[in-house]
């Protein structure tokens, strides 16, 4: 088992803690373990997960547009593209630029529906995350999109296009970053496994910062354990 456990951390360069390689080794290795036994095994092999930074906070911009706060934080959801919540956060590069990322994340399937990485944290980065989002669907009619109250969210143009899809803006309140927790988890998840524990680290390139970015998200929506898949073993 000790060997099974190294392995396993190894593959995934140190983002799995004891829940999720115990939740591994019973699903796809399809062996018998307890949870505490995993968790006593990678205590004696020093295995440690990253842990997740605390997220800068930002000041907020002056408002077009405002909308209620509909999805008030009902994050729970079984089905597919139903709640959608998205935000943008900020990539530091080792020559001193910064990227951006935006994305929309389905509460339903768990899964990144689209993404979208630029230079600058503009109208369009969120304009292209949004549009990329809707041509995965075949009926947008009554989503639940939900943002915080940055700039372009807040935006008479983008909320001309959530009325063209028929969706149902929801915002989260003033300084109250809880009503879009899942979508803060998202980012914490995606930043400590990327940077897989290393302090300070920033991307070399812009172009390494894409190809890094892109497969992790590949991976987040189709490999990536999950203590979901408890209920599976």
């Amino acid at each position: 088992m000790l060997e099974e456990i190294k392995h396993i951390y190894k593959k995934y360069k140190g983002i799995y803690g004891y829940r999720r390689i115990y939740i591994y080794i019973r699903l796809y290795l399809q062996k018998e373990v307890n949870h505490k036994r995993v968790y006593r095994l990678m205590n004696q092999l020093n295995l440690k997960a990253v842990i997740r930074r605390k997220r800068k906070r930002y000041k907020p911009s002056n408002p077009q547009t405002i909308a209620e706060n509909e999805l008030n934080r009902k994050f729970q959801e079984s089905k597919a593209n139903k709640k959608w919540l998205t935000d943008v956060t900020e990539l530091q590069l080792k020559i001193g630029n910064k990227i951006y990322l935006s994305a929309i994340y389905d509460l339903g399937s768990g899964k990144i529906v689209s993404h979208v990485l630029g230079s600058s944290n503009n109208n369009q980065l969120v304009f292209e995350t949004f549009d990329k989002a809707v041509n995965t669907v075949t009926d947008t009619e009554g989503i639940i999109f939900h943002s915080d109250r940055g700039f372009q969210y807040t935006s008479r143009l983008f909320k001309n296009k959530l009325n063209q899809h028929n969706m149902i803006q929801s915002m989260s309140r003033v300084g109250s970053c809880i009503d879009n927790g899942p979508m803060e988890g998202v980012w914490g998840i995606i930043k400590s496994e990327i940077y897989r524990g290393y302090k300070n680290f920033k991307f070399e390139t812009i172009e390494q910062a894409f190809q890094v970015i892109n497969e992790y998200i590949t991976f987040f929506n189709n490999e990536r354990i999950t203590l979901k898949m408890a209920n599976l073993v």
